[in-house]
């Protein structure tokens, strides 16, 4: 059986290489630049690659507003987070009645060209209202929509030059690739699980938990811009690493990063990274307590009344859900409320606020917590901050 069908039945590709990438590159010297900040970048590429299919582009006001209120694009394809680029009136005006427009990044180095059909005014507290579910600055996300322009420029674009991922470029695959490589293995059954953590034990719990009903694992971590109080990306691959060479098996399980932005939208981004990884060629994808929260603004159970919203065959991914999962003194294992009846002064459970704090007060991480190798790397990282 071959890998799940991308969203909207193709997978895009966006990449422009050989003659036509150098024609291009040559072409947007000559055009107005729109500098891009780290997420529009990560949204670039993933548009290019087809991990956002079926977008081409950065979406214009019909899909826009068809996601906020509908939380699907315009042609009733399920889609629940806006992928615009949002710029300032000045930038408006600079780039005039241009009908193409240079994308550069932080060195203006010029990274993909934006077909311009379509320049729109939207109400950032509006989507944060609508996609955020709340307008309070202590969200991250409602800060980022602050610091936007008021305008979105809307139109397919073409990805000239990949991002340089350095030490994380040899472990991040893109769809066509997965997909190849899953169909190689001869899966027909693909769970996707996505984390900004290192994994501990009770997520290796729900790993070994879905791979007994599919034939293989996508250990797909996010690793594009998150909070600067989470583990810095460069440790947590070295955790993935670990955990994969020592406690999941090889022949059933694979590791690619996930080059996208946290929005920590909650709900709607459960949706939204369920989709991206269908792209991917994943049947399944696990959704855990909170996921993609922040804070205390969704409830623990709020992204899977989300998910249940939706019909599984118009989703086209069905997802896993899991409760909150704890290590049971009593029991001597990881468990959740379904199969354990100890209470809570007999479980083990470490929120990420608390595994730092004992990290960096240089204390040792519960072997009931995560494996010693794991430990060991995020104690090395955390010695002496």
């Amino acid at each position: 059986m071959f890998p799940n069908r991308p969203h909207g039945g193709k997978l895009v590709n966006r990449v422009l290489e050989g003659e036509a990438r150098e024609k291009w590159l040559g072409r947007a010297e000559t055009l107005p630049r729109v500098a891009l900040d780290s997420r529009q970048l990560s949204d670039v590429e993933l548009i290019a690659v087809g991990a956002f299919s079926p977008l081409e582009g950065f979406m214009g006001r019909r899909d826009y507003e068809s996601i906020l209120v509908h939380e699907r694009l315009a042609s009733g394809l399920p889609w629940t987070i806006p992928v615009t680029l949002a710029v300032t009136q000045d930038q408006v005006k600079q780039i005039g009645r241009a009908e193409e427009v240079a994308l550069t990044d932080s060195q203006s180095q010029v990274v993909a060209t934006l077909e311009l059909q379509e320049v729109f005014q939207y109400d950032r507290e509006r989507e944060a209202r609508c996609v955020l579910l709340t307008t309070s600055e202590q969200h991250p996300g409602v800060r980022y929509l602050q610091s936007l322009g008021e305008r979105c420029l809307a139109g397919p674009i073409y990805l000239l030059r990949r991002i340089d991922r350095g030490p994380f470029a040899d472990h991040t695959l893109d769809p066509k690739e997965t997909r190849f490589l899953f169909e190689h293995r001869g899966w027909g059954t693909i769970v996707a699980f996505q984390t900004r953590n290192p994994v501990h034990r009770a997520h290796e719990y729900i790993l070994r938990c879905a791979l007994e009903i599919v034939d293989g694992l996508l250990l797909h971590p996010l690793m594009g811009e998150t909070r600067g109080e989470d583990v810095p990306a460069e440790v947590r691959l070295r955790c993935y690493l670990s955990l994969m060479r020592n406690y999941l098996p090889v022949h059933r399980a694979v590791l690619s990063l996930y080059p996208a932005a946290m929005r920590y939208a909650g709900p709607r981004e459960a949706i939204f990274h369920a989709i991206a990884r269908k792209n991917y060629g994943c049947t399944h994808f696990i959704v855990g307590r909170d996921h993609a929260g922040v804070g205390n603004f969704y409830g623990p159970y709020d992204a899977k009344k989300k998910l249940l919203e939706f019909d599984p065959a118009e989703l086209g991914i069905t997802p896993i859900f899991f409760d909150a999962t704890f290590y049971c003194r009593r029991c001597g294992q990881v468990a959740s409320e379904k199969t354990c009846s100890h209470g809570p002064s007999d479980r083990l459970i470490l929120s990420g606020t608390k595994v730092r704090e004992l990290l960096r007060n240089g204390q040792e991480l519960p072997v009931e917590f995560t494996r010693p190798e794991v430990a060991e790397i995020l104690r090395e990282a955390y010695r002496g901050k």
